[in-house]
């Protein structure tokens, strides 16, 4: 059995941070959403990854590199637009052969990993299988319909009005009948070849398209507010480790994650937080529910619920909560309160300002 892994598409939804890099690069936890898919593949005993890239192919090779470190072997295959999902599967023909494959987008992060569906998937073999969950906005999503044997009845993409409250998740199963299904299709009314499409030509043709409700916590982390979230929801589970340097007049409360060469003086941690490697926190708070990347300096600060990319600079702020600071940013204090506000903001940038 084969991987396919999405690591795609444009990040809309993060800009700008992804104008400069891919939104599956992204780190919680100070380690990119890439990565935890990629585990999660390795610990379901798939070791032959492909990885559908775009734009940000060099960046996702350079991070990814052959796969050694994650115990896979990775073959990189270029989609030239991003024109759906059911098109990466066409893209990956060749490559797939006539394996049966787990399709795992990258930027989705499902705490309880694969290796229960992957094992049900073997062991029954349907020519499809998908990972449903209950959600509130079930409109936002991909929208399954299931009898009540499990089997897939009715998939419709985004729909207005939901037939039932089961969304997609974005990790999919198939055998090779996907293949006759995906050259099927056509565009979709957003231009795309859409996998709902695809997985429903095959229902249609009376083929075996089953599903598996999943409840543990499962996020598309598409969003600054779903990132955040997930950053939250991994450190509760961070054990705790102190390989940097805490000085006597610091305290460290909680589970923390100190790094190599860290060093942490006259300030205060509230786990459960992670500082990387070569990171300086001086007279500042921090936490709870923060990740500080390698590099940063966070200095006469307060900072909380929050992600900093590495080599970031926050000097002389107070107050910073429910925030996502990309990589060598410097967030420094006013020298005055202005009494009016210049503003040079790149395109679908978000400002909040203190009236």
């Amino acid at each position: 059995m084969k991987a396919l892994v999405l690591s795609g598409g444009a990040g809309t939804r993060l800009r700008p941070l992804t104008h400069t890099s891919a939104k599956q690069l992204v780190p919680v936890a100070n380690k990119p959403v890439l990565f935890y898919g990629l585990e999660s593949i390795a610990a379901a005993g798939i070791t032959e990854v492909g990885i559908i890239t775009g734009d940000t192919d060099q960046e996702v090779r350079a991070a990814v590199g052959d796969g050694s470190a994650f115990g896979i072997t990775v073959t990189y295959l270029r989609q030239e637009q991003p024109l759906g999902l059911a098109h990466a599967v066409l893209t990956a023909r060749e490559w797939l052969g006539e394996d049966d494959f787990v399709m795992f987008l990258g930027d989705n992060f499902l705490i309880d990993g694969i290796e229960p569906v992957v094992a049900e998937f073997t062991g029954a073999r349907p020519d499809a299988q998908i990972l449903l969950t209950k959600v509130t906005d079930p409109s936002a999503f991909g929208v399954g319909e299931v009898d009540g044997d499990g089997k897939v009845v009715r998939l419709e993409e985004k729909p207005r009005v939901p037939r039932s409250d089961l969304a997609l998740v974005g990790i999919y199963l198939f055998t090779p009948a996907i293949h006759e299904a995906v050259s099927s299709i056509t565009p979709s009314r957003r231009g795309e070849l859409e996998i709902t499409d695809a997985i429903q030509w095959l229902i249609e043709q009376g083929r075996d398209v089953r599903s598996t409700l999943i409840d543990g916590y499962w996020k598309d982390t598409g969003t600054v507010d779903d990132l955040l979230e997930v950053n939250r929801i991994v450190l509760e589970r961070l054990p705790a480790r102190h390989e940097g340097t805490v000085d006597e007049n610091s305290e460290i409360l909680g589970r923390v994650s100190v790094g190599p060469n860290a060093e942490i003086r006259n300030s205060r941690i509230i786990g459960p937080v992670v500082i990387g490697s070569g990171a300086r926190i001086n007279g500042s708070t921090v936490g709870p529910f923060t990740s500080v990347a390698e590099d940063c300096q966070i200095i006469d600060s307060e900072i909380e619920y929050s992600i900093v990319l590495r080599d970031s600079r926050i000097e002389g702020v107070h107050g910073v909560e429910a925030s996502l600071i990309g990589r060598n940013t410097q967030v420094t204090s006013a020298p005055w309160t202005p009494r009016a506000h210049r503003l040079v903001l790149g395109d679908h940038s978000t400002a909040r300002i203190s009236a």
